[in-house]
C-alpha cells in the first residue's frame, strides 16, 4: 500500500512539507477539521498562561501601596431635595483607630477563624479563592471569590468596591506587595480597623461602642464571636433588624465559637462558658437624621443599593452626592398635618387606647411614581421603623379595588359548570339565588310576628355600593349584603390567586400578599403605605403603572452611577377597567370627605378606605388625584407585645375603631399640598 493511503498526500517536490499553523486541519474531514490537535491546545494553553502572567508582572509592577490615612480618609454622603438644595449631610465615617494591644486576642482569633483561618501562614491571597473568582467570571457572575484577610483590607483601604477583573487583579497584587512590606500583626490591625460592621461603624471600636456600648478591649469571647459574625454582612447579621437577622446572627454566633475550638484558639471548657446568645444593645441613629430625615435617607438608601448594587458598606464609606424626589414642603406639610392630628384627637395621659398610635404615611405622584413625601414616625433617631416603607399592617377594605379590578377584568366562574366566565360591572349585584348578576331589585322574603310569609322588594348591594359600605350585615363574616360579605364571595368566585397577582401587578409586592383565604378579599394583606399610593395611582392613570422611585442621580467623586434611570410605565389593566373602578372609588371619596375638601382639591378622586366594621388592627384611608397619591395608615404597636394592638376606641371617638384619624390627616394634608404653588 502507498504512502497516500496511510495520510495526506506528499506536497510536489520543492515545496514546504507542513503549512506553518496547520488550522482548519487539512487531514480531517467536516467538522473535524475544526477540533484542534493536543499540540495545539497545549500551544494555545501556554500562550494564554504567558499573556495572563505578563498581564499580572505588569500590574503588579504598576501599583503602588499609597498613603493609607489620605486613601481611607472618609467624605460625607450629601443627600438633596426634588428641587435641588441640601437635606442632609450625612458622616463622616465613624471610626476610631486602635491599636492592636487593645484589640483582645478573643476578638483576633474570632475574626481569623470566622473569615481566613490560614491567615499567619498565607502569602496574602488564597489559590482556592482566585479559583472561584476565575470560575466565576466564567460564569458570568460577579468577580469575587474567598478573599484573605489581607484582600479585605486592601479593597477596603485602597480600592473602590466595584466588582471588575481589573480591580480583583490590582487587589491580588497589592495583597501580595502588602504582605512583603507589612507583617501579619500589622495587617490584622489596618483590618480590624478599616471593616464595616453596620449601624455605620467601621472598625472594632466604633462597633463594640455601637453594638455593646463599650471599649473593645473590654469585649469577652462571646461578644466578640457576635462581632465577627456580623463581617458576613452587618445587613444580614444585625440581630436587631428583623428576626430573620436573629435566626442567622445567632446561628453565624455559634458556628464562630466552635470554629476556634476546632482550629485550637479556644478549648471546649472555654467554649461551654458561652450559651446564652449576647444580645446587643438598641440601634441608634445620628442626631442629624432626627425627625422625617432619617426616614427619607433611608428609603432612598434602599432604591439605590436595589437599583446600582451598592451596599450599605459602600454608601457608608461615604462620598456619595444622591438627588432625592422629596419635595421639602410637602413633607414637612405631612409631618406638621400629623402632630396637628394627633395634639387633637389624642390623650394618651387620660386614655389607654390613646398609647402606643402610630401613623405611616407617604404620596407619589401619578405617571411617573415618584416618592414626593412621606412620614415614617414621630423622630427617626427615637422609632426607627419607617411606618411608610413597612409590611405588616393589614390593608382591609381598602384592598377591594384591586377585587373589583379582578373581576372586571376576568369575570367571575360560573358555579357548577364548564361555561366560559360570566361579565361583570360594578353594578353587579349577588341575587337571591346567590348568582352573581345585573338587573332588577327582587323580592326578600319577610315572616311577621303571627309567622305570616310575605315580599317585599328588595335592593340588594351592588359591587360599587359594597365598596363603600362596612363589614356584614350579620357579622359572622359569611353571610349577608354587607360589603365584606360581597367581596369575600366575589373573590372566591373570580380565583383568589387571579385577585393576589392583579394587585402584584399594579404595584404591591408579593412579598406582602396574605394566604389564600376567604378573608383574602377583604384586606389581610400587609403592603406598605409607599406601595399602596403608587397602586392606586394606578387607577386614575388608565391602568398604566410605574414603579415607586426616590432617588434620580447619584454622583461619586464626580461619576454618575449607572442603574438610576427612571423607571418604565407598562400598562397592567386594560383601559375601561381602570377606569370604572376609579369612578367606583369616588362613591367612597363622597361618602367619606366632606363638600369643603372636595370643592377644596377641585379634581375628580379616587379613594379607598377601611370601614368602622372593619376587624382588623389598623385603619387606612388612599386617596388620588391626577397630581397626587396618598397613603395613609393608623395602628398601635407597642415592642415586646407580639403584634399589633387594638385600634379599638383611639381617639376616645365612641367609634368601633379609630378609622376617622387617617382621613383626618389625608383630607388636611392633601388640601394644603394641592393648594399650593
Amino acid at each position: 500500500m502507498g504512502p497516500k493511503a496511510w495520510g495526506r498526500p506528499h506536497p510536489p517536490s520543492g515545496k514546504s512539507r507542513r503549512l506553518r499553523f496547520d488550522y482548519p486541519r487539512q487531514g480531517r474531514r467536516g467538522l473535524l477539521r475544526f477540533v484542534p490537535s493536543w499540540r495545539q491546545l497545549l500551544g494555545l494553553s501556554l500562550i494564554c498562561c504567558a499573556a495572563v502572567a505578563a498581564l499580572v508582572g505588569y500590574v503588579y509592577s504598576t501599583v503602588q501601596i499609597a498613603d493609607v490615612n489620605a486613601t481611607a480618609r472618609a467624605e460625607a454622603n450629601v443627600y438633596y431635595w426634588a428641587d435641588g438644595t441640601q437635606m442632609v449631610s450625612v458622616g463622616a465615617i465613624n471610626r476610631q483607630n486602635v491599636p492592636l494591644s487593645d484589640i483582645p486576642p478573643s476578638l483576633q482569633n474570632a475574626v481569623i477563624s470566622a473569615e481566613n483561618a490560614d491567615f499567619y501562614s498565607d502569602p496574602g491571597f488564597s489559590v482556592g479563592g482566585l479559583g472561584r473568582a476565575v470560575v466565576n467570571m466564567a460564569r458570568g457572575g460577579e468577580i469575587q471569590g474567598g478573599s484573605t484577610i489581607t484582600q479585605q483590607y486592601v479593597k477596603n483601604t485602597y480600592l473602590t468596591p466595584e466588582q471588575t477583573v481589573d480591580r480583583k487583579l490590582r487587589e491580588l497584587c497589592l495583597a501580595v506587595k502588602l504582605s512583603s512590606s507589612l507583617s501579619k500583626r500589622e495587617i490584622l490591625q489596618g483590618y480590624l480597623n478599616t471593616s464595616w460592621f453596620g449601624r455605620n461603624a467601621y472598625g472594632v471600636q466604633a462597633a463594640a461602642m455601637a453594638y455593646y456600648g463599650m471599649d473593645a478591649r473590654e469585649l469577652d469571647p462571646g461578644r466578640s464571636a457576635l462581632l465577627a459574625a456580623l463581617l458576613k454582612g452587618a445587613e444580614q447579621y444585625d440581630p436587631s433588624l428583623s428576626e430573620a437577622n436573629h435566626r442567622r446572627a445567632e446561628a453565624r454566633w455559634k458556628y464562630v465559637l466552635d470554629r476556634q475550638v476546632e482550629l485550637g484558639h479556644m478549648s471546649w471548657q472555654e467554649r461551654a462558658k458561652y450559651t446564652v446568645f449576647p444580645e446587643p444593645r438598641p440601634q441608634s441613629v445620628s442626631t442629624g437624621l432626627s425627625g422625617q430625615t432619617g426616614y427619607l435617607v433611608d428609603v432612598a438608601n434602599k432604591y439605590i443599593e436595589k437599583r446600582t448594587g451598592l451596599t450599605a458598606e459602600d454608601l457608608g464609606r461615604g462620598g456619595y452626592k444622591i438627588r432625592t424626589t422629596f419635595e421639602r414642603t410637602k413633607v414637612e406639610q405631612l409631618r406638621q398635618t400629623v402632630d396637628k392630628v394627633t395634639a387633637q384627637t389624642l390623650d394618651p395621659e387620660r386614655r389607654a387606647a390613646d398609647r402606643d398610635v402610630q401613623f405611616g404615611a407617604a404620596s407619589i405622584r401619578p405617571g411617573d411614581g415618584a416618592v414626593l413625601a412621606l412620614y415614617g414616625g414621630s423622630d427617626a433617631t427615637e422609632h426607627f421603623t419607617n411606618n411608610a416603607d413597612t409590611a405588616g399592617v393589614p390593608v382591609g377594605s381598602a384592598f377591594k379595588p384591586f377585587v373589583l379590578a379582578a373581576a372586571l377584568q376576568h369575570g367571575v366562574r360560573s358555579a357548577g359548570t364548564v361555561l366560559p366566565r360570566l361579565p361583570v360591572t360594578a353594578d353587579s349585584f349577588y341575587d337571591g339565588t346567590g348568582a352573581l348578576t345585573t338587573g332588577t331589585p327582587w323580592l326578600l322574603p319577610e315572616r311577621s310576628a303571627t309567622g305570616a310569609l310575605s315580599f317585599s322588594t328588595g335592593f340588594p348591594t351592588t359591587l360599587r355600593e359594597a365598596l363603600v359600605a362596612g363589614g356584614d350585615d350579620d357579622g359572622d363574616g359569611d353571610g349577608g349584603n354587607g360589603g365584606d360579605s360581597v367581596y369575600s364571595r366575589l373573590g372566591e368566585d373570580i380565583g383568589l390567586e387571579k385577585v393576589r397577582d392583579l394587585a402584584v401587578s399594579t404595584g404591591l409586592l408579593p412579598q406582602s400578599m396574605a394566604p389564600l383565604e376567604r378573608s383574602f378579599s377583604v384586606g389581610t394583606s400587609t403592603p406598605s403605605a409607599i406601595r399602596m399610593a403608587d397602586a392606586y395611582a394606578t387607577f386614575t392613570e388608565d391602568g398604566r403603572r410605574t414603579d415607586p422611585y426616590s432617588v434620580t442621580a447619584v454622583t461619586y467623586r464626580g461619576t454618575q452611577l449607572e442603574g438610576l434611570e427612571l423607571p418604565p410605565g407598562r400598562q397592567v389593566l386594560e383601559t375601561e377597567v381602570a377606569r370604572e373602578v376609579s369612578r367606583a372609588m369616588r362613591d367612597v371619596a363622597v361618602d367619606a370627605l366632606g363638600p369643603d375638601t372636595l370643592r377644596a382639591l377641585a379634581t375628580p378622586i379616587a379613594a379607598g378606605r377601611t370601614g368602622d366594621t372593619d376587624r382588623l388592627p389598623a385603619a387606612w384611608f388612599i386617596g388620588c388625584t391626577e397630581d397626587m397619591s396618598t397613603a395613609v395608615t393608623v395602628f398601635r404597636d407597642k415592642p415586646g407585645e407580639g403584634g399589633l394592638l387594638p385600634v379599638t376606641g383611639v381617639g376616645g371617638s365612641g367609634a368601633e375603631r379609630g378609622d376617622f384619624l387617617p382621613l383626618q390627616v389625608w383630607s388636611s394634608y392633601m388640601t394644603a399640598a394641592l393648594s399650593g404653588p
